[in-house]
């Protein structure tokens, strides 16, 4: 039998185990055109969580008694597609499932000289994707500009504070542990590193920030980027790519921004990876060479066990990974 996470309940606040459920079914053959597949790695994302609640969005939310989907690197089981042999390694949007079946237009061969498989997950996939557009296109770094990440030391935000380091801009760090500011100061290089669970935010921000801010990286939302308005210099970019502070808190709201973003003349603009696909290629060619020359580095949180995708996905609400939250399922066969 084949186990599949399904989503059961949808949640109105924090997502639990009364919410997904373990469904055995059969494996499933492959028809013409189409792969077998053996999951290997599950990506658990925050934007996973908008999908659970039965709303317009800009992507269909997840149907009840279904499984969930989201990133996934797979062996190749059995092919019934001229473009892929037994014992390839693909990586694409699939099914929670062990195994599942998806056209050969659906996923694509991992490039093993690029790095580890886990990478085309993290930060040769959808995290230093979004990381790179969104940086790049919206946030216009130049070289001594004050780049402000939240979120800093998660698959993203870590990606944006060493693609900011390139630019040479100033990178300030916020994260909500000691582990994760270590890891922002000594390992990436930031500039100044900000814990918001011990300290006084608006005091830090304006003792880590005395010049303002230039361009802040927004992957939290919430009373952290409350505190962050007030310094937006001229012509500041707001890349606004996740709010995970407010995804488990219906109708949260904050102080009013727009005199701050009138005064500043600030740009604020949020995005999707996706809004970017067409330029895939471009952003796959600079990440894999940053990789390939020791200037973009990462770090995985890898949990084993399929039944096991459940908790890691919870854990991202209480911030316990540091960089990409990825889940071991299987070993592949060569």
């Amino acid at each position: 039998m084949n186990r599949e996470i399904h989503l059961v309940k949808r949640p109105e606040a924090v997502p639990s185990h009364e919410h997904l459920q373990i469904v055995e079914r059969p494996v499933p053959e492959p028809e013409e055109g189409e792969v077998l597949l053996k999951t290997l790695y599950v990506s658990v994302d925050p934007y996973m969580r908008g999908r659970m609640n039965d709303a317009k969005s800009y992507i269909e939310p997840f149907q009840l008694n279904k499984p969930i989907s989201g990133g996934i690197v797979a062996e190749v089981e059995e092919s019934r597609s001229s473009q892929f042999n037994k014992g390839d390694l693909v990586t694409g949007s699939l099914e929670w499932k062990e195994y599942s079946t998806a056209s050969e237009r659906e996923v694509r061969k991992i490039d093993p000289s690029l790095g580890p498989v886990t990478t085309s997950l993290g930060v040769l996939g959808m995290p230093g994707l979004t990381a790179y557009f969104g940086l790049l296109d919206i946030g216009a770094p130049k070289e001594g500009d004050t780049l402000l990440v939240s979120g800093a030391a998660g698959a993203v935000g870590s990606a944006v504070v060493q693609i900011g380091k390139i630019y040479g801009c100033r990178v300030v760090g916020i994260a909500g542990t000691e582990k994760k500011t270590r890891y922002l100061s000594e390992t990436l290089n930031a500039d100044a590193v900000i814990n918001y669970k011990k300290e006084n935010v608006a005091e830090a921000l304006q003792a880590a920030c005395p010049d303002g801010v230039d361009i802040y990286f927004d992957n939290v939302g919430g009373s952290v980027s409350d505190n962050v308005y007030p310094l937006l210099n001229k012509f500041a970019r707001i890349v606004q790519c996740g709010a995970i502070s407010s995804y488990n808190t219906p109708n949260d709201q904050g102080p009013r921004v727009h005199m701050h973003l009138i005064k500043s003349s600030a740009l604020i603009k949020g995005f999707t990876v996706g809004d970017y696909r067409d330029r895939f290629g471009e952003g796959f060619h600079h990440l894999s060479q940053w990789v390939k020359d020791g200037r973009l580095t990462y770090e995985e949180t890898i949990t084993e066990g399929f039944d096991q995708i459940p908790e890691a996905f919870f854990g991202l609400f209480k911030g316990e990974n540091l960089g990409k939250q990825l889940v071991k399922t299987a070993d592949p066969n060569n």
